[in-house]
This record gives structure tokens, sequence and C-alpha cells, in this order.
């Protein structure tokens, strides 16, 4: 009789200090997420440029309240949140003008950066105005850079961003495909021309993995959340040229950042 009560009270002595160590546990993960003070980084795929809804303060920068960042953080109410991305920046400029709001209590960083590096929208409007041998030269001098030059660009940020923020878990995004191949699009770019300009986001994701990994950093890979949603997929997710506002052209819309990049970074992150 003695040894059962013991039995029973040792169980329940245990069930309880699990049930503590448990509650804890739930505890610390309500709230991580509050506590965590993040910082957004990169170019107009994370300031948001074609998801419409900007914050006039940002000036050129194009801040949407549409884009991913602010979308997490508003899902998450973040310790402290800083939108410091911007349309337009390269690899140079997130070390100029983005690093301020980085400190040694940075928890969380995000970026998307290379692609003006590697003069996509030079790539665009070469590949829309001129001949389909300009523009698959254009693609190959393209693809020529992100092999040769653009490691070591995303090696000088990357390096930068670990200095100021050293604990900080870093989330770098990579770019979609932009056409579906063989899809609605009746004219237009040639297949060919879109399946070159397909296989450069390919390269530049290749390459901003690798460094990423390189770095410690999480790289997270957004064409296949895209698939399904190129242009000429007749579900887009993002613009084709748009002659009345230029700049929006191949960027995600609102549905791209929240169907797109929002999960793939909420994964990561």
């Amino acid at each position: 009789m003695k040894l059962s009560r013991l039995a029973t009270l040792s169980s329940s002595l245990l069930l309880g200090a699990v049930l503590a160590l448990t509650g804890a546990a739930t505890a610390g993960a309500a709230t991580s997420v509050q506590a965590v003070d993040y910082v957004a980084l990169g170019d107009s795929y994370s300031s948001g440029v074609g998801s419409g809804s900007y914050d006039s303060a940002s000036g050129d920068c194009r801040r949407s309240t549409k884009a991913y960042p602010a979308l997490w953080a508003a899902a998450n109410s973040p310790a402290s949140f800083s939108f410091a991305a911007c349309s337009g920046a390269r690899t140079g400029d997130v070390k100029a003008n983005q690093l301020g709001p980085l400190t040694s209590s940075t928890d969380l960083v995000s970026i998307s950066i290379g692609g003006n590096d590697a003069g996509f929208a030079d790539v665009m409007t070469t590949c829309v105005l001129q001949s389909e041998s300009t523009c698959l030269n254009r693609i190959a001098t393209a693809r020529g850079y992100v092999e040769s030059t653009l490691p070591g660009n995303l090696d000088s940020v990357y390096a930068a961003i670990h200095a100021k923020a050293p604990s900080a878990r870093v989330v770098v995004l990579g770019y979609p495909r932009f056409y579906k191949v063989g899809g609605s699009c009746a004219v237009g770019l040639s297949d060919k021309v879109r399946t070159a300009i397909n296989g450069a986001a390919d390269l530049l994701n290749s390459t901003t993995a690798k460094r990423a990994a390189d770095h410690g950093f999480a790289f997270s890979d957004v064409a296949g959340k895209f698939t399904g949603h190129e242009i000429c997929s007749g579900s887009a997710w993002l613009h084709s040229v748009n002659w009345l506002n230029i700049g929006e052209s191949y960027h995600p819309t609102a549905a791209g950042q929240s169907g797109g990049y929002l999960p793939a970074f909420d994964s990561a992150a």
C-alpha cells in the first residue's frame, strides 16, 4: 500500500513538473515574437514597390504598408520595427544608408538585394524596347556580373550587417521567376527571351543563397510561392510592363507580397 501511494505521489510530482516546464516553454514562445527587434533592409522588392499604399514620408524609397515587412510587423507586433528598405537600392546603398537601425540588440533582419546590382531594370528595358539578340546579349552580360562581381558585393553587405547586429537572425529573400513560359501571353517577348530571363533569375537566386549560407544567414526562395502566379499565368502576382507607371513594372502586386513574400519570410523568421 505504501509503495502504491508513493508511486502515485511520485507520478503526480513528475506530471506537475512536466506541466510546469511545458507552461514555461509555452509562455516563452508566446512572448518571444513580442520581444523581437526587427529591421527590414533591401531594395524595391522589400520596400513594396508595385503593391501601392505607399508611405508619403518614405519619398522615393516607396515603402508600402502592403510590403511583407510591414505585414509581418502588423501581424506579430514586435518590440520594435525599423523599415529601411528603399526602391532602387544596391548593396552599396544598403551599407551607406540602411544600417543605422541595426544594433547589438537587433534580433531579426530581412533583406532582398542584388537585383539592382545586376542591372535588372536595364535588362528589362532592353528586352522590351530592343531586338531579341540585343536582349539576349544584355542578359548574358548580367549573368556574367552575377557570377563574377555580385558575390563579393553580397559578402560585403552581409559582413556589414553581421558586424552591426551579431546576434540577429538574418533572412535573405530571393526573387521570383517572372514568366510562365508557354502561358497566356499572346504578344510581347518571345518564349526564348522569357526562358532566358527566368534562367537569369534562377542564377541570381542560387548565387545569393550560396553567399547567404556562407555567412550563416537563412535564404528564403520565393520562386516556389510564385509558381502559378508568374506573368502570363492568368493569375499573376507580378506586374508586366506598365507604361503608365513604369516603376511598378516587373514588381510584385499586393497579392504577391501577401501571398508570396510574406509566407516565405514568415516560415524562415
